[in-house]
């Protein structure tokens, strides 16, 4: 059974630490103390916490769409050259970066502190796990 710390968490929800511990103190997350003495929640509750009080992503276009990962957020910075442009947006706690064409970042109007939404429609997801050490 995965245990994970608050803090990592609050990191994972994207919340505060506080935050975290209110849910536990008012029974909305269950935790229990990991080996070394300190509270855990577990890895399936938590992801089942997640999926419930997890937050639409606003509909900026106003349109429907097959993809199912959108990203809001802001334009932090633009790269271009005559005929390509690399476009990062913070969208969150996520930084989400997108090769484009220079046409495409001036016909959007895309420039810094613009906001956007970034969508991911592919195939190859990549998923990694961090090592475990003992």
């Amino acid at each position: 059974m995965t245990r994970i710390r608050i803090r990592q968490a609050a990191e994972l929800l994207g919340v505060s630490d506080d935050t975290v511990r209110r849910w536990i103190d008012n029974g909305s997350l269950l935790a229990q103390k990991d080996d070394s003495g300190r509270m855990a929640v577990d890895g399936a509750a938590l992801a089942e916490f997640a999926r419930a009080h997890a937050a639409a992503s606003p509909d900026l276009l106003g349109s429907g769409s097959s993809a199912r990962n959108r990203f809001t957020g802001i334009v932090t910075g633009i790269v271009s050259d005559t005929v390509m442009s690399q476009v990062e947006l913070q969208c969150g706690p996520f930084r989400v970066v997108s090769l484009m064409s220079s046409e495409a970042v001036r016909d959007l109007g895309l420039e810094p502190g613009k906001i956007a939404v970034a969508v991911v429609k592919s195939t190859t997801v990549i998923v990694e796990t961090p090592v475990e050490t003992s």
